[in-house]
């Protein structure tokens, strides 16, 4: 990707992309919980070509056409968001300090060991709400520790 097409598409996630992370109830692992972090673009379905285009630059993550006349492009899990975010970061504008808490977070719970570790992490993600529209959000640090 040339410096010019990093620069264009970290404006485009800064105004019409969102950068998620997510404390997401599962059973099967070890604290009852996992963190999900997650980079979505989104474009009206009339210019899919674009979706396709992002893609075939980042090599990973997922498209889908919504019934609302949206497509959207998502990107999810670790490694892949780490690298988007990595490329991304010294164009970003807006969400500068969310994509700082995001790393973090990955970097967080990729070595976490023990339920207050786990813990410090879902702080963690309680925090980026601020940086976001988020309105659903039902599982916090606190859902956990209650846990």
């Amino acid at each position: 990707m040339t410096e010019c097409e990093k620069a264009y598409v970290a404006g485009f996630l800064d105004g019409d992309g969102c950068l998620l992370a997510q404390i997401v109830k599962s059973p099967n692992y070890k604290f009852g919980f996992r963190i999900r972090v997650s980079i979505i673009f989104y474009q009206k379905t009339k210019r899919h070509w674009f979706i396709l285009w992002l893609k075939k630059k980042f090599q990973r993550g997922s498209v889908r056409k919504r019934k609302d006349g949206v497509s959207e492009y998502t990107i999810t899990g670790y490694t892949p968001v780490r690298e988007v975010l990595i490329l991304l970061r010294p164009y970003i504008f807006m969400k500068k300090p969310l994509v700082a808490l995001v790393l973090k977070i990955i970097d967080q719970v990729q070595t976490v060991s023990t339920q207050e570790g786990f813990l410090e992490v879902c702080e963690n993600v309680d925090k980026t709400a601020q940086f976001t529209d988020s309105k659903k959000r039902k599982n916090t640090a606190q859902v956990v520790q209650d846990h």
